[in-house]
């Protein structure tokens, strides 16, 4: 027997209350089933929509995700932060659909999504009404005429009359639910974009309240990463207004972009708790969309397999680019910057600083011939000259190292200005290892006995 998941949809159609079939979610509900499908898929690649309904065979990820017990309540958890209603489980795809409709309703059949020995969920099933499998509740008025009440009464029934009766469908999906027929159903594909909408249950007029429905979005985005073992560094949350003035956009958007790849949903909510809470809405609110089109893989490491992650499993702290998210989200992106290298040899010019969300590390450079000094002074120092020898603090130097000439910059365009000089280490008997140059004049050192030939730029700590 296999290991079957089924979890009711949002908004998902009330059972018929003359009989009559399951009828087919509306268009919204149907694009929000798609949605909580593509969040399925980062559990198992056999997940497939029914009905009313998202279907999940876990059987082969139940050693991954740390056991029957432990999957299923983590999909219980976060299915129900995506709104669905009701989750239920059984041996077939069937029976765990009519499981999940019995635990919505309510009654006293919901116990049946403990069962799983064979005898025990069959017994449990057969104890369903006809409502509970979409093939019976078509048949529903014609087989109450029978004396039919529960799918156990159905069964009951000589084959070959209920057959003439009803057509072999009944009776395929009768032997599917109860295991005695292999099932076939199509399973969901990933789509190359993630694009989803969310209809809010009520009209929202604070940015903040928001969050709501976009932590809906986010956590179907983020299952949708990890189906594609992806993450992303961009995506726009849009909504529209729930009225139409002349001369007013009746919809709006936020782009967000992160300082890492990520597919984490607790951080991606953290930060976009914090832009929203700078945006002042136009009107009232009655739709969401999240969209993501550009994605790049990400690997996790060990410590992200869905062993060890859990309510009670230890996490590292926030990261550092995280933290310079929503700092930058709180303060603003012109309040906190980051240094970022530039391809470069002069020393003043090695970096510049650029807002932290717009931060990008570069390619490692090839380590210069000599050593670098911890502190770079903010303007070069004008040293001393006696005997053709700088002088600093009143005593000589000793030059340990050097020349490494610099002449580089004549080409620059951004307003720095060019520079040709020699940079010596030099050791101070009261200082200790200092950065020095002497600059250079059409490729000769200028004449020391101007005073401006040697300068102090860096200290060694």
């Amino acid at each position: 027997m296999l290991y079957w998941l089924a979890l009711a949809c949002p908004a998902s159609p009330s059972p018929p209350e003359a009989g009559g079939a399951w009828s087919p979610p509306g268009a919204r509900d149907a694009a929000q089933q798609q949605a909580i499908g593509w969040w399925a898929l980062q559990f198992t690649p056999r997940v497939c929509l029914l009905d009313e309904a998202v279907l999940l065979e876990v059987q082969a990820s139940l050693r991954l995700f740390g056991g029957a017990r432990a999957l299923r309540e983590r999909i219980t958890r976060e299915a129900a932060e995506l709104g669905c209603t009701a989750v239920a489980r059984g041996p077939t795809a069937l029976a765990a659909l009519a499981f999940v409709r019995a635990a919505r309703g309510g009654g006293a059949a919901a116990s049946a999504v403990a069962a799983h020995a064979p005898r025990r969920w069959g017994a449990r099933l057969d104890a369903l009404p006809l409502t509970a499998l979409s093939a019976a509740a078509a048949q529903e008025p014609l087989l109450a005429r029978l004396g039919c009440r529960r799918l156990g009464d159905l069964r009951a029934l000589p084959r070959p009359g209920l057959a003439r009766r009803c057509g072999a469908g009944l009776l395929e999906a009768l032997d599917q639910a109860y295991g005695e027929r292999p099932e076939s159903h199509p399973w969901l594909a990933l789509p190359e974009v993630f694009d989803a909408r969310l209809e809010l249950p009520g009209r929202v007029e604070e940015a903040s309240a928001l969050m709501f429905g976009a932590r809906r979005l986010l956590l179907q985005l983020c299952g949708w990463l990890a189906a594609r073992q992806a993450g992303v560094r961009q995506f726009v949350l849009r909504w529209r207004h729930d009225f139409h003035r002349p001369g007013v956009d009746d919809a709006g958007e936020l782009p967000l972009r992160t300082a890492e790849l990520t597919r984490d949903p607790d951080h991606l909510c953290r930060l976009l708790g914090e832009w929203l809470g700078r945006v002042a809405l136009a009107g009232p609110v009655g739709e969401l969309g999240l969209r993501a089109d550009r994605v790049e893989p990400l690997v996790c490491g060990n410590q992200a397999l869905p062993l060890q992650a859990g309510p009670g499993a230890p996490r590292d702290g926030e990261s550092l680019a995280q933290l310079m998210e929503r700092l930058s989200a709180r303060l603003g992106a012109g309040e906190v910057l980051r240094p970022q290298l530039r391809s470069d040899h002069r020393p003043e010019a090695m970096q510049r600083w650029v807002p932290a969300t717009e931060w990008q590390a570069l390619p490692a450079a090839a380590a210069p011939t000599l050593p670098q000094p911890a502190w770079l002074l903010a303007a070069p120092l004008p040293l001393a000259v006696r005997h053709e020898r700088p002088q600093h603090a009143g005593l000589p130097l000793q030059l340990l190292a050097g020349p490494h000439r610099i002449e580089v910059g004549w080409w620059d365009t951004d307003g720095l200005p060019s520079v040709a000089r020699d940079y010596f280490i030099a050791f101070s008997p009261r200082s200790g290892l200092l950065w020095i140059y002497r600059e250079l004049v059409s490729g000769t050192p200028m004449d020391s006995r101007s005073g401006s030939g040697w300068y102090l730029h860096g200290v060694f700590g």
